[in-house]
């Protein structure tokens, strides 16, 4: 996960054989009760706080396996402090942590290799610890107790909102993270309908080029085409069932959880692996009208046809996806999101104007790119 948030240190030798793996949402909500909340109790009896696992890392996400174990994975959790006595408490509960965590847990070091220690034999622990303003402002350069606008929905990346949105509260003594991680569970409806249209833009700027590329001899590139189109479906299927789509390494893995994989994925695979255009084409088009039909059921505008046709009169077969772009741009009434849609056209989010693994992990650089939808970089 280091690919898209501040890299994880590599954990210290294990103690026990990797046949006895605990995922990392059930090892830290034991390592929360049985190590360090006894520690929290005892050494500061009237802090309030709050402890997860949330961030960077497989394990937040729930994908995590003995394969992950290798860095970045163990025993460690943030914890989260009210601003009033976090510049007080947070290098006490660090150094308490330091001189007094156990040094292995249910087999597996606390000790992480790139952090800092006071001393020889303090446990180089991974518990961080911050305010949850200053969190979120981080992780995804926002202020909760302001308003947010769309330009804000629209700079944060998919990846950086499941980083804060799924994990695990253990502990919430400060009443604000379940608050905020249900404020954020999805985009509002208006920035949603946006999406909507942007994702399905994106289908109809590229779909009769499998047929144009095969056509002309370059199967080259009519399969790289097709494999950004496969892409673009599988994003766009996040988008219609309201979830957040991970980066790539877990973009397939999560996809299989949707309701409509078990329809989409054979024809998207079969197009991924055909050795004519003429058959990458009809399999895409075959999801493509699943698509279509998932719009549909939405009722959230008129139902469009749902069938492919010609391209002009060429003979390559495509949906046409501007009409559903088309159609879902129509839902906006949010001045913003209609002055975007006017001035910028239906360029989409963050995660559908760029790939960059630089530009989508770091805040400073997303938030930069308002200047793309019209707007003062926020904060100016």
């Amino acid at each position: 996960m280091a690919a898209l948030s501040k890299a994880l240190p590599r954990q210290g030798k294990m103690a026990a054989d990797t046949s006895s793996f605990i995922p990392g949402r059930q090892l830290n909500g034991l390592f929360f009760e049985e190590a360090l909340r006894p520690i929290l109790d005892r050494r500061f009896p009237n802090l309030r706080y709050s402890a997860a696992l949330i961030g960077p890392g497989s394990d937040v996400l729930g994908y995590d396996s003995i394969r992950s174990t290798d860095h970045g994975w163990g025993p460690r959790l943030s914890l989260f402090l009210p601003e009033a006595s976090h510049k007080t408490f947070a290098p006490l509960i660090i150094a308490a942590l330091r001189e007094e965590l156990p040094a292995t847990f249910r087999g597996y070091s606390t000790s992480f290799d790139n952090t800092e220690t006071s001393r020889p034999g303090d446990i180089n622990h991974l518990v961080n610890v911050y305010t949850w303003p200053a969190y979120l402002r981080m992780q995804l350069g926002i202020e909760l107790t302001n308003t947010l606008r769309p330009v804000d929905w629209l700079l944060m990346s998919d990846q950086a909102l499941l980083e804060v949105t799924t994990g695990a509260v253990y502990h919430d003594g400060l009443d604000s993270l379940n608050r905020s991680r249900a404020q954020l569970a999805y985009y509002p409806d208006q920035v949603w309908f946006y999406l909507i249209a942007a994702g399905w833009k994106r289908i109809a700027q590229e779909e009769p080029f499998i047929g144009r590329c095969g056509e002309a001899g370059d199967e080259l590139g009519s399969r790289i085409v097709a494999a950004r189109l496969t892409r673009d479906l599988m994003r766009l299927c996040f988008i219609l069932e309201r979830r957040y789509a991970p980066y790539g390494k877990w973009l397939g893995t999560a996809f299989s959880g949707l309701r409509c994989a078990g329809e989409m994925s054979p024809s998207l695979e079969g197009a991924l692996k055909s050795n004519s255009w003429q058959e990458r084409q009809g399999l895409l088009c075959v999801a493509y009208e699943a698509a279509a039909r998932i719009h549909n059921a939405l009722g959230i505008a008129a139902a469009l046809d749902p069938t492919v046709r010609n391209f002009h009169d060429r003979p390559y077969l495509v949906l046409d996806a501007d009409r559903f772009a088309q159609n879902a741009a129509a839902l906006i009434s949010d001045p913003d999101l209609v002055h975007v849609r006017e001035t910028a056209g239906l360029i989409g989010g963050i995660d559908q104007l760029a790939d960059s693994t630089d530009l989508l992990g770091r805040t400073d650089l997303r938030r930069r790119l308002a200047i793309l939808f019209e707007f003062k970089v926020p904060g100016d």
